[in-house]
């Protein structure tokens, strides 16, 4: 009697229909959030990098604050970045010294009713000549 029932209980090897169901779902759904959301970091990788780049650029060196704001928006037009409007760069002047900071929230759709936000906040101190 032992032996048929430990002959039954190795007999069962992997997942079920239903296991394998819940699988595919639950796969399904992480790769709907990676192809709404990847793109969205892929974006603020390349605000990251503009931004970045501000301190050691000569013409952002050169450029008074007023008009600081206005050489990033270009930057970020050039670059094809639509998620970052002017009204979320601000300049900041201090002692020798601009301070530039971009802070937005982008957010979209991913399935149905379920929406996603993220948000980014970048800065740089930007001397000035």
């Amino acid at each position: 009697m032992k032996y048929a029932m430990s002959k039954n209980i190795t007999n069962q090897r992997g997942l079920t229909l239903i296991s394998w169901l819940v699988v595919l779902v639950f796969l399904l759904f992480q790769g709907v959030i990676a192809m709404n959301v990847i793109p969205v970091y892929m974006t603020d990788q390349s605000v990251k990098n503009i931004v970045e780049g501000l301190p050691n650029d000569p013409i952002a060196r050169e450029t008074p604050a007023e008009k600081l704001k206005e050489l990033v928006a270009k930057r970020l037009s050039i670059n094809s970045i639509y998620s970052v409007d002017v009204k979320h760069i601000k300049v900041k002047k201090g002692r020798g010294e601009n301070i530039l900071t971009i802070e937005y929230e982008p957010r979209g759709k991913l399935i149905g009713n379920l929406e996603y936000i993220v948000k980014f906040k970048h800065e740089a101190r930007i001397k000035k000549r």
